[in-house]
């Protein structure tokens, strides 16, 4: 559910649109994913409400061998948010609502309720601490909880900042913004989703998530390690309209060309929800491409990762969604929107594992920590490779470079052991430390 940066430090540059793309060559993209092992998922590309392109690799049950095919559904995260956000306008449109509405008509006990408007939740101007960051949050993810326990842990948080002072990413803003819909409309969210959109747009493979079933065509969620393992699978009733939907990229495509040609909500309110403010809009944030301008959301949860964009003047809608990463979902979009939109592009090269002895791997193992990093970070040899593990944080494989350097692409890490001082330096995004052996 955690938003993921997108297109970061792209130059703007003229370049024409082309329908008639690269397909041999985006074809050729994802064969490599699936054949280096390095992601699975299912991509589509609508081109003025058509389907021009679609491809799916790799298995929606990897124990089971259920191949991923078009149909298969993922959980989506937090483009969840965009689902949760048009609902809203629509009831402020019907006038049951308006971006000014205080917060403390539902929720009082929520600290600075009386300050924090709708319009505020939305755009993630609250300053309502985010429950996906409490230490505790761990303990609860995979267990069903009641509405009443959920506002309840939210209200006992600090506020972060005056409200409408500043923009902070909070999944507790959607929480809260689910409950008042439902409270307002008599109805589940899941009855919500189904009667306002997905019946709307014909939608038939979006719906609120449950327990995960591959026999029906849904994907469990993995993260990498010496290879593919079981990711945790958060209960529904946790996120719910902060990161509760299952979809298609099909459909995730239907419904954004719904929205933006104002089958859903009006063109006022469509406006106001790309009205970006630090950042973010209402439901959704820009990103650019070259000179070009797509509105969307990513998301993210358990070992599930997803993005869906829309690019208003080219009447380009692409979503790619993921239940398993180990070649950055940003990358992989890079790659598709360069191809689709016939920018220079060069496939990825896969380096094949460096082969290191296990007596140098075994030497690398241990507890490292530095003074200038609150956590711990522990070395374990698995099956010929590192793993590394932050504390309170899941594990994760090690690639190597050389004998001594290591790195992670996903967290953008790299790694580089001193044996003869028992000592590694880790360097992730423009930082660098130094961390010793305990």
């Amino acid at each position: 559910m955690k938003k993921i940066l997108l297109f970061a430090g792209l130059l703007t540059s003229f370049f024409t649109y082309a329908q008639d793309f690269n397909r041999n060559k985006m074809d050729s993209l994802f064969a490599l994913i699936e054949q280096h092992n390095r992601g699975m998922g299912s991509i589509s590309i609508f081109q003025s409400g058509e389907e021009v392109y679609q491809n799916s690799i790799g298995y929606a049950s990897v124990a089971d061998e259920i191949e991923a095919v078009k149909n298969t559904k993922y959980r989506i995260g937090s483009i969840t948010k965009m689902f949760t956000a048009t609902v809203i306008m629509q009831l402020i449109e019907e006038d049951q609502l308006s971006l000014n509405t205080t917060l403390d008509q539902f929720f009082p006990e929520v600290k600075n309720a009386d300050k924090i408007t709708i319009k505020h939740l939305l755009k993630h101007q609250s300053g309502i601490f985010n429950f996906t960051n409490a230490p505790d949050y761990a303990t609860y993810m995979e267990k069903p909880i009641s509405k009443e326990t959920m506002v309840k842990k939210i209200s006992e948080f600090d506020s972060n900042f005056e409200p409408g002072s500043k923009s902070a990413y909070s999944n507790s803003n959607y929480v809260l913004l689910t409950f008042i819909a439902e409270q307002i409309d008599q109805s589940t969210y899941g009855e919500i989703i189904e009667k306002r959109i997905t019946s709307r747009c014909n939608l038939e493979n979006t719906s609120v998530g449950s327990k995960i079933q591959p026999e029906n065509n849904e994907a469990l969620s993995y993260n990498k390690s010496a290879d593919w393992e079981s990711a945790t699978e958060t209960h529904m009733s946790v996120p719910v309209g902060a990161g509760a939907i299952v979809s298609t990229p099909e459909d995730l495509n239907r419904f954004l060309r719904c929205l933006f040609k104002g089958q859903l909500v009006a063109n006022k309110s469509l406006e106001k929800m790309m009205n970006i403010e630090n950042g973010l809009g209402i439901g959704m944030f820009q990103v650019p491409f070259y000179n070009k301008k797509a509105f969307g959301h990513t998301g993210g949860i358990d070992g599930f990762q997803a993005n869906s964009f829309y690019f208003p003047d080219e009447k380009t809608a692409i979503s790619y969604t993921s239940n398993a990463v180990d070649m950055p979902v940003n990358d992989i979009m890079i790659g598709v929107l360069s191809i689709y939109f016939d920018r220079p592009y060069k496939l990825p090269t896969f380096e094949p594992n460096v082969e290191i002895s296990e007596k140098t791997l075994k030497n690398y193992e241990g507890v490292y920590a530095s003074t200038d990093l609150p956590i711990k970070l522990t070395i374990t040899k698995r099956e010929g490779s590192l793993i590394a593990q932050g504390t309170g944080q899941p594990a994760f494989p090690l690639t190597a470079v050389s004998n001594t350097k290591f790195k992670y692409d996903q967290a953008q890490l790299k790694i580089e052991f001193i044996p003869g001082e028992n000592k590694m330096v880790l360097e992730q995004m423009g930082k660098r430390y130094e961390l010793e052996k305990e």
